[in-house]
């Protein structure tokens, strides 16, 4: 081989655009002696699962928005996540989702409220790329949906025995707990792609709160809130109590510590996630810039997370001592 064309690939090798993804599927009370050595494996299956997905859109050359769609597909395919089949139970034992994406160039799209579609994802992206609205809401958001000829599935699809029993439990639960005790679990799925053109793309998922009741919807279907994106600072997907996720704009509050006050990513996403714990709230951040700098927080005591970037670095995690 010539000397040239050594040079010529080597160059092209040294130049080719970083790219990848970081995912999550929720943060919470994940203690390490409370789970079986098989749960353990089938969660980090789950989360490389995911990882899969997303990797090999990006790794051909496809859309980070491609690749976010597919993560998040998979893992609402899968019953062990709050989101589409694992979805967490309402107080009146159904199952409501949220879901939303936004592109780093700005697009966003959104559903809330939505019941029975399998991939509540698909139907924000359909929001995002055919309407010009950013968010769908209930019946109006369904019947939208079966227009689009999404797939619908049954309750039963959408049963779980666990789920269940974390219902019963909840109910139980209601009269004996203050408010503030009842925030224990929380499952919401999210990624942040990087594809080979620089672009970025977030979205996240979920069930919701289990036992929620009157139509409550949490921070993962606003944008600002639970999601947010922007290829000149970062993508985030965040997980855990929704109320003070929404009141402090908790996404949204990444892109503005890097914008405005000069931070670097870890950094502000741990300073979100200090500023959530000042007010009494609790979760996790995934986040991620078009360096392909990946950062992640939490004051929970875990986090499902994973990432999987161009230049080899390739993690699953749960619990929160993982490093």
């Amino acid at each position: 081989m010539s000397v040239c064309l050594w040079v010529c690939l080597f160059s092209f090798w040294v130049n080719d655009p970083p790219f990848g993804l970081i995912i999550h599927g929720g943060a919470g009370t994940i203690e390490r002696h409370k789970m079986s050595a098989d749960l353990d494996a089938e969660y980090r299956r789950a989360l490389k699962t995911a990882l899969a997905a997303g990797y090999e859109i990006l790794q051909k050359g496809g859309s980070c928005e491609a690749a976010a769609i597919a993560t998040i597909k998979s893992m609402e395919d899968s019953p062990l996540f709050n989101a589409g089949r694992g979805a967490v139970f309402t107080n009146n034992g159904k199952n409501e989702f949220d879901a939303s994406i936004m592109l780093g160039t700005g697009e966003a799209g959104a559903c809330a409220g939505v019941r029975n579609i399998k991939n509540p994802i698909l139907l924000a992206q359909a929001v995002m790329n055919s309407t010009p609205h950013v968010m769908l809401a209930g019946d109006g958001a369904v019947a939208y949906a079966r227009e689009l000829g999404l797939e619908f599935e049954t309750d039963s699809y959408f049963f779980t025995e666990k789920r269940w029993k974390q219902l019963k439990k909840a109910k139980v639960k209601e009269k004996e707990q203050s408010h503030d005790n009842k925030w224990r679990k929380f499952g919401t799925v999210g990624v942040v792609a990087l594809d080979k053109q620089g672009h970025m793309a977030a979205a996240t998922s979920t069930g919701g709160l289990t036992n929620k009741q009157f139509g409550r919807i949490g921070d993962s279907p606003i944008i600002g809130a639970g999601t947010y994106c922007d290829n000149e600072t970062c993508g985030v997907s965040g997980t855990g109590q929704g109320e003070f996720f929404m009141r402090s704009v908790v996404a949204y509050d990444v892109a503005a510590l890097i914008k405005y006050k000069g931070m670097r990513l870890q950094e502000a996403v741990d300073e979100a996630i200090r500023k959530l714990s000042d007010k009494k709230g609790s979760g996790g951040l995934i986040a991620m810039n078009t360096k392909a700098e990946i950062a992640f927080s939490m004051n929970t005591k875990g986090m499902y997370r994973g990432y999987r970037i161009s230049d080899g670095r390739h993690v699953v995690q749960i619990y929160g001592d993982e490093h």
